[in-house]
């Protein structure tokens, strides 16, 4: 094996909530309220759907597509979801330090060093909002080729921090058995200080709809026993995953960077704008009280 390439699993598709969109000649990341799945071909119009979208749109009451139905390849957790600080090289694209709250590797002059990571508010090298929580969830939706991913990726608190908490609580449920879990990715959404009363899309990982966590668990161990009579060897696909993983310093490249710094970053006139947008909705929320105590008082 080719030591500092990171083997990954195969990626057929991508599974995103978002797009991105050209605006005043520029290109920006657009927020969605459903999933969509694509190639990993882009077109002038961006990326091309994948033939599944189609196909589970037409299964969805309203043409949205709002869960997804998925397997997991893998039975630890961490094997499917990868998720650390990452803080990327704005024109590049290529990565400069990723850290897991206590020690990171980073990018220097002297070649790849570890150092202390006090996760992004305390470190003087992420200030600005350049260094974010990356994750990237792998799961399979195609039977027809049992070891191939489509992968979601996402820089959100809220989607990383579900997702790795229902991957470990099913873990933990099902003594082990995550990767015969019939599971489902479903969007939920709620509204923050920090997004100024718009929704906030993040995914969720559930069990399918109508079967409850006994029959899983029930299920789960009838294709666990099924696949061992049959030669299929579980542990042996994870602990070969994660050598693969381990194989680089730096999971993710320079072209994958790229398309990170597309998606999920914005440039400062973004966020200067979205601040004087929430200003002129404060002042507008002061006026109109103003005018209903002066109603009040006539």
């Amino acid at each position: 094996m080719i030591k500092g390439l990171a083997i990954t699993p195969p990626i057929l598709g991508r599974i995103s909530i978002g797009k991105v969109v050209e605006k005043n000649g520029k290109r920006v990341p657009e927020k969605d309220d459903q999933f969509t799945l694509t190639s990993q071909i882009q077109n002038k119009e961006g990326w091309v759907k994948h033939p599944l979208d189609e196909q589970l749109r037409a299964k969805a009451s309203n043409q949205k597509l709002r869960s997804i139905p998925v397997r997991m390849i893998f039975n630890d957790p961490e094997l499917n979801l990868r998720a650390e600080y990452s803080l990327f090289d704005r024109q590049t694209g290529r990565p400069v330090c990723m850290g897991n709250g206590e020690t990171c590797q980073r990018m220097t002059n002297q070649g790849v060093e570890q150092h202390p990571c006090p996760s992004p508010d305390l470190c003087p090298l992420a200030q600005g909002g350049n260094c974010r929580p990356y994750g990237r969830l792998h799961v399979n939706l195609d039977e027809s080729d049992e070891l191939g991913t489509f992968i979601f990726r996402t820089t959100g608190f809220n989607s990383i921090r579900t997702l790795a908490a229902r991957l470990a609580y099913y873990h933990a449920a099902s003594n082990g058995l995550l990767s015969c879990l019939p599971l489902q990715l479903i969007l939920r959404g709620k509204s923050t200080t920090q997004s100024y009363r718009q929704p906030v899309y993040y995914v969720d990982l559930t069990l399918r709809e109508g079967v409850s966590l006994k029959e899983a668990i029930q299920t789960a161990q009838e294709i666990d026993q099924q696949a061992k009579a049959k030669g299929f060897n579980q542990q042996a696909l994870d602990q070969m995953a994660r050598q693969g993983y381990g194989n680089a310093r730096f999971e993710v490249n320079s072209e994958e960077g790229v398309d990170v710094m597309e998606e999920f970053y914005t440039d400062e006139s973004n966020v200067e704008q979205r601040q004087q947008n929430h200003d002129l909705t404060h002042v507008q929320d002061i006026q109109t009280g103003l005018q209903q105590s002066v109603q009040a008082l006539n």
